[in-house]
């Protein structure tokens, strides 16, 4: 029982006295719960409320397992408050420290508690954040590392050892000094200096990769002296979907050419990305490039209008120009076919036709929803960092129409138009992904009833009459070729791009600055295709 120590002061004064009652105000254990409770809020003005007196180096103390252990939160329990005897008491308590990437270390801690100005208060020494402080030594960390996990393909084969190509290093990042920004950001565990995964999948995932270090709290001044030992655990492997054969041959077909190409591979059934090549280095541009789809984007109008009750055999014209809210449209190369069926309009790309009927038929809502339903504007989530697809919602006639055929303000990289191939083949879009142990947060979009079969009849034409009919694609391939514009003033640049699948494979190609998709995209497709067999 605490007992507190009344003083009863008497003063006579002529015929009568006063008397007055002097007592300690408030508990030893109240005072202690105060400060503890402050401690685990990270609130040190509350805990300077609470000191008999004003104390050096308060600051620095709790600084020893915030900034020098990395503890990211104490939490303090088992309160227990010893007798008072003249006017002091002891508080015994548990601390459990939070160390950021290491684990928890719990250990047994006391303070020291006095009366002053009739108020319980914290007789504070540095020995109140930890018994084996002093103010004249630290607390320090050693960690242990274990070796790091692997990063591999989909058969289980490493390819972060550096013997694989650049485009797949590029996905993997590499190995770098910790700077003392990643120190802060990972926790005291790290070193400036040591070793931290950059960029691509070990950045991504370091923590996961690096495992936990067998880590040594330790007090260090004239003598060290090891408090406590958390024993470390080893990383985890990181499987990726990339397979080594399909990857190879996509780096075969993009090697050696003039002009920056890209080529990136998935399985529609799962949309696991199977191959990602870059035929430079640097900047990864079949994940992060920013490019006007063009006419592979016919491909999600077609599937709108299809959905409206259009049909492949439908009788639709292509005139060799039309105009749409003021906007003079034309076909490559001034082509025009007159009458034919929707289907034969996809396939030879006529522009003149996708543009009035978008407008007629469709309307910017329309289209922008099934944009969504083919990946655009959509959060990517595969693994390392990859542009979303972004098509805006067309705020007149005239965007309306560049838009039906992939103009505009749309943009999109190599992997989002493989994955509008993707969702023909399977009949849904399915998130795309690096790491098929990665969460996603998107689900499989499916297309509107019937669309997807009658798309996978046009995509098919486009190979075996269309403007993709010279590439010497294998047979069982169906795509869609892209001219797509870029650039001012009156004669534009053009990317080749061309889209397509074959089996449970889809893959989009990109060259820069290309020109036209038939004539230089699809042909890298065939040779992409054919190493396959």
């Amino acid at each position: 029982m605490i007992i507190s120590a009344a003083v009863v002061v008497a003063a006579a004064a002529g015929a009568g006295g006063a008397y007055y009652l002097l007592h300690t105000r408030g508990t030893p254990l109240e005072t202690a719960q105060r400060f503890t409770a402050a401690w685990s809020r990270g609130d040190l003005t509350a805990m300077k409320a609470e000191l008999a007196a004003p104390a050096a180096g308060f600051e620095a103390a709790y600084a020893e397992l915030t900034k020098n252990l990395g503890a990211t939160k104490v939490t303090v329990t088992g309160m227990r408050v010893s007798d008072p005897v003249d006017d002091r008491s002891t508080a015994s308590y548990t601390a459990t420290a939070s160390l950021k990437n290491v684990g928890e270390w719990t250990y047994k801690g006391k303070l020291q508690l006095v009366v002053k100005d009739r108020h319980w208060k914290v007789d504070w020494s540095p020995a109140a954040v930890h018994p084996a402080l002093s103010g004249a030594n630290h607390l320090a960390i050693k960690t242990t590392w274990p070796a790091r996990a692997a990063i591999m393909d989909a058969g289980g084969a490493r390819i972060d050892d550096g013997d694989d190509g650049g485009s797949v290093q590029q996905l993997v990042g590499f190995l770098d000094k910790a700077t003392a920004k990643d120190v802060k950001k990972l926790g005291a565990a790290y070193r400036v200096g040591g070793a931290v995964g950059r960029g691509g999948l070990q950045e991504t995932f370091e923590r996961r990769l690096a495992g936990t270090p067998t880590t040594e709290i330790q007090v260090v001044g004239s003598e060290s002296e090891t408090l406590h030992t958390i024993k470390g655990k080893r990383g985890e492997d990181v499987r990726t979907s990339l397979d080594p054969r399909v990857q190879k041959a996509a780096a075969d077909a993009v090697r050696d050419l003039p002009k920056p190409t890209s080529l990136v591979a998935v399985r529609p059934s799962s949309g696991e990305i199977l191959a990602v090549v870059n035929s430079q280095g640097g900047f990864n541009r079949a994940l992060d490039g920013r490019y006007p789809p063009g006419s592979t984007f016919k491909t999600i109008t077609a599937a709108g209008l299809l959905a409206t009750g259009v049909t492949p055999s439908s009788t639709v014209t292509c005139p060799p120009e039309a105009n749409v809210g003021g906007l003079k449209i034309r076909n490559s190369d001034h082509e025009s076919f007159g009458s034919l069926s929707f289907l034969d309009s996809y396939a030879h790309s006529c522009n003149t036709t996708f543009a009035p009927m978008t407008a007629e038929k469709l309307g910017a809502q329309k289209l922008y929803d099934l944009a969504g339903d083919f990946g655009f504007n959509r959060p990517l989530n595969i693994g390392v960092p990859a542009t979303t697809g972004s098509m805006p919602k067309a705020t007149s006639d005239a965007e309306l129409a560049a838009e039906s055929f992939g103009q505009a303000e749309i943009t999109a990289s190599p992997l989002v138009m493989a994955g509008v191939a993707a969702t023909v083949a399977d009949g849904s879009w399915r998130p795309p992904t690096l790491v098929p142990s990665l969460k996603q947060k998107a689900s499989p979009a499916p297309l509107p009833d019937g669309v997807a079969e009658q798309l996978r009849a046009m995509m098919k034409a486009v190979v075996t009459k269309g403007t993709a009919r010279t590439a010497g694609l294998p047979a069982g391939t169906a795509g869609k070729t892209g001219t797509a514009e870029f650039g001012t003033g009156p004669e534009l640049d053009s990317h080749a791009w061309f889209v397509g699948y074959r089996g449970d494979l889809a893959f989009a190609v990109v060259v820069e600055g290309g020109g036209g998709g038939g004539a230089v995209a699809a042909p890298i497709a065939a040779t992409f295709l054919k190493a396959l067999g």
